[in-house]
Order: structure tokens, then sequence, then C-alpha cells
């Protein structure tokens, strides 16, 4: 029985872009990672390994395959707006019917959708 999800996993051909990504921008945090013969980062939040990056690997044709996107539970709406904005990265924000979380979508640097989920309320604006 499944109790729980354990991590994504993100193929790139820029691990330094894809971390400044994760990292820099979204506030994952580098932890431990065995050495498994090839490039890579295991980033966490609270913790727990929640998304495991494989460098140095061709990326496939279709970029996004079967998975549609991951999404995260996010605080600080403004402060990654303004983050995205300066790094003019494009993204979509909604509020979610019924319960008005809001929903930011945007895509890492190999072309993956995230989705950043933020309480609905949080202000969009600083």
């Amino acid at each position: 029985m499944i109790h729980a999800m354990n991590h994504f996993t993100v193929l790139t051909d820029d691990l330094d872009k894809t971390l400044d990504f994760y990292v820099d921008l979204l506030g994952l945090t580098p932890g431990a990672r065995p050495e498994l013969g090839f490039p890579g980062a295991w980033l966490y939040a609270d913790g727990q390994a929640v998304l495991h990056i494989i460098g140095g690997r061709e990326l496939p044709a279709q970029r996004a395959g079967v998975l549609d996107h991951m999404a995260f539970s996010a605080s600080n709406l403004p402060g990654i707006k303004a983050k995205l904005d300066a790094r003019a990265i494009v993204y979509d924000l909604r509020r979610q019917r019924g319960s008005n979380t809001w929903q930011l979508f945007c895509l890492d640097p190999s072309g993956a959708k995230v989705e950043l989920d933020f309480d609905a309320a949080e202000s969009e604006t600083a």
C-alpha cells in the first residue's frame, strides 16, 4: 500500500541552471545524496528529499513526457512572483475554484511543469 509520496526525479542538460531554479528561486535545500556514478542532486523540503535531479543524460525529444506536472505547497507568493519576474520566467497565476488556493504554474529550465500552491489567505502583492 502506498502511504506517501517520496520524490520526483527530473532530468536536465544544465544542472547548474536547474539547481538555481529549485534552490535559489524556489527555496529547496541541497542535501545528502549517495555517489551514484552520474551528476545530480537531491533537494529537500523540511528535511525530506522531495526532488532528485539527474544531469549528464540526453533529454527526451518530448520533454514533458507523460508526467504533466509536479506540485509543491509554498508560501510567500509576492516574493516568488518577484523572483520569477526578475528572471523573466513566464508563469500562470490563478485561483483554484472552490478553495481559492493560489496556483502558480511555470516551467523549470528543462521544460518540466511546476505548480506552486499558496494558501488562499495570501496576498498576490506585497
